[in-house]
């Protein structure tokens, strides 16, 4: 395997490199994930993914990102939790990057969700990553869980991560795409944070968010979207449950933040995003795309272009994002 080559593997391949010494980032359902040896490696939970053949939904093999790029300079594996989560980027090293997995739904997403930006020296060192996830039929059954492969535990409330160094020729660059921009329609707030919400106020009114969008006869593949100073955010919609008036998200929603709905596609779903994938860069060190994406794209069987990856709850390019692809390259001068 090369340097940067990401590959769907089975179980019995992925335990080869790992007991080689590799160093590795790997997805899988949860009972392939902890059956994996012990080694140098960090996990998540999914059983999605766009895999060298297509994408494929299976609980049988494994997505594996190979991140050793330099003989003589070692990666380093942490895992933070929520009172350490704010060290992530102090402790990367000054040329290289950090590739993190968090559990969906854990109070360490939520706790990165609401001020990863803020953290010290973000931005300032390439961050990328995912959000772990289950297999949609296992909702209310199990858990997203990540695993510091140095160990044997499954966690549901910590982040796992890479510190990856790089020679001072080399530099990681990020490149995130992003199929939405925000409507035209009503201005959405809320009082309240969260990943579930009953109430918000639509153009200053207050309203079931639930009853909003049964009354606009609102498509739910398209997110909301929030301007932070011209970075587009997207919060994707999980479901809408007129029952119970409720309406959960893949990323949580806060107060005092202006939402929009996203701008409606003038083409298919499938072709707004084939088009937006068509100028990545060829060779990845690292990539992932939204399980959304994959789902509504309907991707089963078909391939990205030469985009891989696990298709996750959420991607990570320096803050958490939803319902986009996040890109990593690494560039020689």
């Amino acid at each position: 395997m090369s340097a940067l080559q990401q590959l769907l593997l089975t179980p019995q391949a992925a335990a080869e490199l790992i007991r080689s010494g590799a160093t590795l980032a790997i997805a899988g359902d949860e009972d392939v994930l902890a059956a994996l040896p012990i080694g140098n490696w960090i996990g998540g939970t999914i059983p999605y993914f766009m895999g060298q053949n297509g994408g494929i939904t299976t609980r049988e093999q494994v997505f594996v990102t190979p991140l050793s790029f330099h003989p003589n300079l070692k990666p380093v594996i942490r895992h933070y939790d929520v009172a350490s989560l704010s060290q992530v980027c102090t402790e990367a090293p000054s040329n290289g990057f950090s590739l993190i997995i968090l559990p969906a739904f854990s109070e360490a997403h939520f706790e990165y969700a609401q001020h990863a930006s803020t953290y010290d020296d973000m931005f300032m060192k390439p961050l990328v990553g995912w959000i772990a996830g289950i297999h949609l039929d296992d909702m209310g059954k199990r858990s997203p869980k990540v695993r510091d492969g140095r160990n044997s535990a499954l966690l549901d409330n910590q982040a796992v991560v890479i510190h990856v160094p790089l020679p001072e020729n080399v530099s990681a660059n990020v490149s995130i795409v992003n199929l939405f921009t925000q409507g035209d329609g009503d201005l959405i707030e809320f009082q309240t944070s969260g990943f579930e919400v009953s109430s918000c106020r639509v153009n200053g009114q207050p309203t079931s968010l639930a009853k909003y969008l049964e009354s606009i006869g609102h498509d739910t593949r398209l997110p909301l979207v929030a301007d932070y100073s011209g970075a587009l955010i997207n919060v994707s919609l999980k479901a809408v449950d007129q029952a119970s008036d409720t309406v959960q998200f893949y990323g949580p929603v806060f107060p005092h933040v202006a939402y929009k709905l996203a701008r409606p596609f003038a083409d298919s779903y499938e072709t707004a995003f084939g088009k937006a994938i068509a100028n990545l860069p060829e060779k990845a060190g690292f990539s992932c795309n939204c399980v959304l994406n994959y789902l509504y794209s309907e991707l089963e069987g078909k391939r990205t272009g030469h985009v891989t990856g696990p298709m996750t709850f959420g991607e990570v390019a320096y803050v958490l994002l939803n319902q986009t692809v996040v890109h990593l390259t690494l560039e020689t001068y």
